[in-house]
């Protein structure tokens, strides 16, 4: 069971720039572990510490080809480069809704992991896109404002929806909108 409940869209916290990490200790080293536990237990390939509900400005992520999951604490892009990337993107605080979305390809993060070493990341594709995704979230941002005025309402739309009847989609309902505003078929 997930340590941890994915705020979503609504919640405030998830529009408050998140504080620098000041320590890394035992207390931040199971916060950690317990937003792990939450990613695995929502499939996804990262978690910002305020999708958790905690406004301290570290992620923890897992791609496809990394063998353990990692943690990057107190990140800032230092370079975004390239052209951009489309890409249908989600994300856990919206959850079942995907969203084609331009982002630069390439991107430079610097931060630290949890032994307080400085990492000085070159970013390229999904990796790139994850790590603009996630500081965002520590920005207080989300996703949603990368849409097109389409999207955005066929999006707005569907939340609403949601929010009358207070339902959480599962993994089958969820919908790919394109820059058009239209839902598209899987």
């Amino acid at each position: 069971m997930a340590a941890f409940t994915i705020r979503t869209y609504g919640d405030p916290v998830l529009r408050h720039p998140a504080t620098d990490v000041t320590e890394i200790d035992g207390a931040l080293r199971q916060l950690v572990d317990g937003m792990i536990d939450t990613m695995y237990d929502a499939a996804g390939l990262a978690v910002a510490a305020p999708q958790v509900g905690v406004e301290k400005r570290l992620f923890v992520y897992h791609l496809p080809d990394d063998e353990t999951p990692r943690t990057l604490v107190n990140p800032t892009i230092t370079l975004v480069d390239g052209d951009e990337w489309t890409y249908d993107e989600g994300c856990l605080s919206v959850p079942g809704l995907y969203f084609t979305i331009q982002r630069p390809r390439n991107v430079v993060v610097t931060g630290r992991d949890l032994d307080g070493n400085e990492l000085h990341i070159e970013a390229t594709d999904l990796q790139a896109r994850m790590f603009q995704h996630e500081i965002e979230h520590l920005d207080g941002h989300l996703l949603l404002e990368h849409l097109t005025p389409a999207q955005r309402k066929t999006a707005m739309r569907i939340l609403r929806d949601r929010q009358v009847t207070d339902v959480r989609p599962r993994k089958s309902d969820s919908v790919t909108i394109d820059p058009d505003g239209e839902i598209v078929d899987d």
